[in-house]
């Protein structure tokens, strides 16, 4: 039986203003800047953030690193770097939910209750929203039923309209 986060949602929001435990950034392998998002939460985190995302020397595609967020209201960012869209047939699937289920764990390592994703891989890197929100809501979900008795607040933060509707979709409201 599969369970369902209560306090699980999709919202249409900047990331960099939210005020949870950690934002979840849709990084890039070397961590130290770029563009979309990534390049939002560099500016809003201040140069402290590119300071620390230096000593993490990079991280791999479907793996997560985190650092503290500076002058974000967020207190940590987890950098998640997810694979760039093939076709589906090169692990994207398994490298997207690796970036989920990385991030939980940091999360979960570090004590923290809150998170808000960024719809990982759907910018730049070409990824399908509508397969990678299923990918995303699945994997908390699935992480959520591993980890039951830990208290979680999941934002799925989408960058528009189009997105909300799908991610909402797949949360069936």
């Amino acid at each position: 039986m599969t369970l369902t986060l209560q306090s699980m949602r999709a919202q249409v929001a900047d990331i960099c203003t939210l005020p949870v435990d950690a934002i979840v950034n849709a990084a890039n392998t070397s961590l130290l800047g770029g563009g979309g998002v990534d390049g939002a939460i560099h500016r809003a985190a201040g140069p402290d953030l590119l300071k620390e995302c230096r000593t993490l020397h990079g991280c791999k595609t479907g793996f997560a690193k985190i650092t503290q967020g500076y002058r974000l209201p967020a207190k940590h960012v987890i950098h998640a770097v997810g694979p760039v869209w093939h076709g589906g047939r090169s692990g994207e699937p398994e490298a997207l939910a690796g970036c989920y289920r990385h991030s939980l764990d940091l999360l979960a390592a570090h004590q923290l209750h809150s998170i808000a994703f960024s719809n990982i891989s759907t910018g730049v890197y070409g990824y399908p929203v509508e397969l990678a929100a299923h990918i995303a809501v699945q994997t908390v979900n699935q992480w959520f039923n591993e980890h039951y008795d830990y208290p979680l607040e999941v934002i799925f933060c989408c960058f528009s309209d189009k997105a909300l509707k799908v991610y909402n979709q797949v949360l069936g409201r």
